[in-house]
Order: structure tokens, then sequence, then C-alpha cells
């Protein structure tokens, strides 16, 4: 049993591997295709819109199925429509087919997502220890591996129809390999509903009230991860007037500090539980981002941008984990919940920014998401461990 768990969570980490290296791929050709399609950056960000519906789409249809036919089953048929869907854009001749594409890819983004990180939470309970974090760095090392090949097959002269049916074609044969790996969802048997005392379900099952509020912490803490994929480098630029190669810094400390800090953040967990990190972790978030937006130094700047993705990196790993764990029975429903409101909030990141600061100079308008952080800190106690209650039925009043 011991190595069968073992083998689970080296699929899992496969999965997640996979996911952030075929997000990566589409990424890095972005430049390509718009080119290629001859679109402006206008309407590529209206197009980016559906994929991020998609994706949204995808993350709420996929919870109920993953409780309902078990992760085992639907996440290596996520991972093989995400790899599918990844040719898509390359293949794409005009706006239209652009759109339509982006759309599907962003489906397949959103089905993987929730159903690896339902798995993600089937293998941490098994654990009986927390590994929530790492799987997520392993996401940003696909990203890693992803700009790497891209850079690669780009610089050979490689088409993106080419590429990215090769990559499409490498992520369906990992989605099967990996499939035998995965564990076997272990569910009670259902209560006989003609036994005395049995609960009769009418209706749907409610999501609880503590998982939307774990929904809007992911959103505010995704969104200040949006912030920083954005807007870092920006500010170095344009607030610090800082070379351009000097600039990227700002991004590459946050992206760096971020996935070393989910590599290491497990071992904080279970030492100091997941209430600690997500306090501490968002209170030095919103001390490194305070730091970045008041510098008026390079250094110091580039400094509070680690130190951000620093403290953020174990953050949105407990919330998953939380809400995951709440109830084994809706682990699915639960974390699409969770990762949904939470990817919103990754979208927002510019749409908030941008309008502020028609107002307020750019620095000035990181204090919104040091304010996010600091809510989460004062939240923290929401993802303590909560009893164990599969079997209740919750059934749906209103909405």
């Amino acid at each position: 049993m011991e190595r069968h768990l073992r083998a689970a969570r080296l699929a899992t980490f496969a999965y997640f591997v996979l996911n952030g290296f075929l997000m990566g791929m589409w990424i890095v050709h972005i430049p390509t295709i718009e080119q290629r399609v001859g679109i402006g950056h206008a309407t590529l960000g209206w197009l980016l819109l559906l994929l991020g519906a998609g994706a949204f789409g995808g993350m709420q249809a996929v919870g109920p199925l993953t409780d309902r036919f078990g992760a085992r089953t639907v996440v290596p048929l996520s991972a093989a429509l995400c790899s599918a869907t990844v040719a898509l854009p390359g293949l794409a001749g005009n706006v239209w087919t652009l759109g339509a594409a982006l759309l599907a890819l962003g489906v397949g983004n959103g089905c993987l997502d929730v159903s690896m990180n339902a798995h993600a939470v089937q293998v941490e309970h098994a654990y009986r220890r927390p590994v929530m974090s790492a799987f997520h760095a392993t996401f940003s090392i696909g990203g890693v591996f992803a700009a790497l090949v891209g850079a690669d097959t780009l610089g050979r002269g490689w088409s993106p129809a080419t590429t990215l049916s090769a990559v499409a074609a490498l992520g369906v044969a990992t989605s099967v390999l990996a499939a035998p790996l995965l564990l076997t969802s272990e569910r009670p048997p259902a209560p006989d509903p003609a036994a005395p005392g049995a609960p009769v379900a009418t209706g749907r099952r409610r999501t609880p009230r503590h998982i939307w509020m774990l929904a809007v912490l992911a959103l505010m803490i995704m969104l200040c991860e949006g912030v920083a994929n954005d807007w870092s480098t920006l500010h170095l630029r344009r607030v610090l007037d800082a070379p351009p190669a000097t600039a990227a810094l700002a991004y590459g400390a946050f992206a760096t500090a971020m996935t070393v800090g989910r590599l290491l953040a497990d071992r904080f967990a279970a030492r100091y539980g997941p209430t600690a990190i997500l306090r501490y972790g968002a209170s030095v978030a919103a001390l490194g981002l305070a730091a970045a937006a008041l510098s008026d130094w390079i250094p110091l700047a580039l400094a509070g941008w680690a130190v951000f993705g620093a403290g953020l990196s174990g953050c949105v790993p407990q919330l998953f984990s939380a809400a995951g764990h709440a109830d084994q029975d809706a682990a699915g429903a639960n974390v699409s919940r969770v990762a949904g409101l939470g990817y919103l909030g990754m979208l927002a990141g510019p749409a908030v920014i941008g309008p502020l600061t028609r107002f307020v100079p750019l620095d000035v308008t990181f204090f919104l998401p040091v304010a996010f952080c600091v809510v989460a800190a004062c939240s923290a106690g929401i993802v303590r461990p909560r009893p164990h209650v599969s079997g209740r039925v919750e059934l749906e009043t209103a909405g």
C-alpha cells in the first residue's frame, strides 16, 4: 500500500507538471499566434476572456463529476482534453477560430485544474500530512519547462501548429500512462433511504458557508498573484525607471520565491499547521508588497517582490486543502468553488489595478492587495481542520 501511495503521489506530480507545461506552451506562443492570426493586443485581450470563461465553466462542471465518478476516472480524461485542446490555437487561422480554440482550451484547463487538485486532496488525506504545496510548486516547474522548450522550438523556426500538436500528443500519452497509478476513491456505502432515520434528499447538496469563505479568500490571494504577474515588471519600469532587463527581474524574483516557498511550505504546515501558514504567510506578503510600493530604491523593490512571492507561496494550497478535506464526499465540488473564485481573482488583477491608475499612481494601487493580504491573515482560522462531515446531507434551499 505504501508503494502504491508513493506511485499515486508521483502520478499527481506528473499531472501538475503537465498542466503547467501545457499552459506555459500556449503562453510562450502568444506573440507568434497573435501575429499569424493578424490581431492586435486589444483583440487578444478580449479573446483571453474566453479562455478565462471556459476555465471557470470547466471548473464548475467537473467538480461534481469528480465526486460522482472519482478522480481516478476524471483526472486522466481532463488531462487528455486539456492536452488535445492546446493544439487548437496553433491551428487557428482567424479571430473566430482562435476564440473557439481558447474557449475549448479554457474548459480543458479548468477541468484538469479542479480534478487534479481533488486527487491531490485524496493523496494528502492518505498520507496524513501536508503535501499540497509541493504539487502547486511542480505546476510552476512545468511552466519553466515550457519556457525552455518553447524558446528552443521557436529558435529552430518550428511553427506553433507543429510544436503545439506535438505537445498535445505528448500530453495525451502522459495522461494515459499516469492514469493507472491514481488512487481509487473509497466511499462508505450510501444509507438505505428506507431505513428508519435515514436522511431524505429533496434538493441539491448545499455548499457550506465556510467553503464560500475559503473561496472569497482564494479570490483575494489569487488577485494578489495576478497583480504580481501583470504589474511587477511595469512597476520597476515605470515607477522606478529601471532598465527593461532589470525590470524583468521583479517578476522573476516573485516567481522564484513562490516556487521555492511552495517546495518548503508542506514541512512548515506539518509542524505549525495550516492556520499559521496562511496567517504568517499573508502577513509577510503584505509587508513585502508594501516595501516594494514604498521603496524608491530598485534593490529594495526587488527584495519586496521576492518577499511578496515567498509569503503568498503557501496560502492558496492551504485554502484548496481545507476545501477538499471539509467533506470527502464533496471534495470535487468544494474545490471547484474555491478554485473558480480564485481563478476569477487571478483574472481580476489587471482589471482592478488598471482603472485605479487613472486616479492614483501605480505604486499606491498596490495597497489594495496589501489590504487583501491583511484580511487573509486575520481570517486564517478558517483553514483550521474541521470535523469530517461525510454522510451528512445538506440540502439546497435557495439559489
